[in-house]
């Protein structure tokens, strides 16, 4: 395949992948989306899908991807500027707003995505929450926060987090255009909402827990 085919192939899957985004932008559901309303508002023949996407379904995964992998990428780039742990946690609630917006039609897929329609984009969108929790977690025992709790209890409050900023992804969608002040209220209810978990984080007894946990049997 030459340079120019390769190009070629690259840019007719961006163009479905940007048409099945800007259907939904339009306040339909990806499951309400067919292929032929994909392809015609794409510019290609329905043939064409094909050769990018076995189905509809891989077309969903490959947008929970292209969601999730710049993301954990920043994300783990904030946590990593050596920042103090309380500039951390502000520092990447401002890149995951920024981001959301950014990529608001995106994030609008992932959201419903997340709660119904195939159940194949529905695991890709938990595992791709999972490699967000596992990640930061990891992130967090090389940095030495949280240095007496064990990585399984690690992982389970960063998986927390990853499930309020999800939740979050739809506040942040929903803010008012050209309104600073909603914004600003939204951004310090989402890092109390994270400092929250991590109070709670550091107060956590990992042997008292077992202990409860046998008593409850």
């Amino acid at each position: 395949m030459t340079v120019t085919r390769r190009a070629q192939k690259q840019r007719t899957r961006e163009l479905l992948l940007d048409a099945a985004l800007g259907l939904m932008d339009a306040g339909r559901g990806f499951s309400s989306l067919s292929l032929r309303e994909i392809t015609r508002e794409a510019g290609v023949v329905p043939a064409a899908f094909y050769r990018h996407f076995a189905d509809l379904d891989e077309l969903g995964l490959a947008l929970v991807d292209a969601c999730g992998l710049t993301l954990r990428r920043l994300l783990r780039e904030a946590r990593r500027e050596g920042l103090p742990p309380t500039q951390i946690l502000r520092s990447s609630v401002l890149i995951y707003k920024n981001y959301v917006s950014d990529h608001h039609r995106h994030f609008r897929f992932a959201v419903g995505a997340r709660g119904g329609g195939s159940p194949s984009i529905r695991r890709a969108i938990r595992n791709e929450e999972t490699h967000f929790a596992r990640e930061m977690a990891q992130d967090m025992r090389e940095l030495g926060l949280m240095p007496q709790l064990p990585m399984e209890t690690l992982e389970m409050i960063c998986a927390l987090v990853v499930t309020t900023m999800m939740n979050a992804a739809t506040d942040i969608l929903d803010l008012p255009p050209g309104q600073p002040q909603a914004e600003q209220e939204m951004t310090e209810n989402f890092v109390r909402q994270l400092r929250v978990i991590f109070l709670g984080a550091r107060a956590w007894d990992p042997q008292q827990e077992q202990g409860r946990s046998r008593a409850d049997r």
